[in-house]
């Protein structure tokens, strides 16, 4: 199965369940506003996950030492190569 194929099957499970919330065939009729917004809950669910992933990876970077001296080495290669050839870096 794909992963297109995949999320399909999410999106229809997960519509298909709120559209029986909003069409009262499950009946949780103390809970009709809830019903309503759980696309708002998704997203802002998806929107806090989202923010914990990105800070987790930020904080757990490693250094790498030896790619930025690799790096520089690069730049500076690439500076005389373009030096040789009449560019002028100011």
């Amino acid at each position: 199965m794909t992963k297109l194929a995949e999320w399909l099957a999410g999106v229809t499970l997960i519509t298909a369940v709120w559209f029986c919330f909003l069409s009262n065939d499950i009946l949780l009729n103390r809970y009709d506003i809830h019903s309503l917004l759980l696309p708002v809950y998704g997203v802002i669910g998806f929107g806090v996950y989202s923010l914990v992933v990105i800070l987790y990876r930020v904080f757990t970077f490693n250094d790498c030492p030896e790619a930025a001296k690799e790096l520089k080495m690069e730049i500076e290669m690439a500076k005389k190569d373009l030096a040789a050839k009449g560019f002028k870096f100011d």
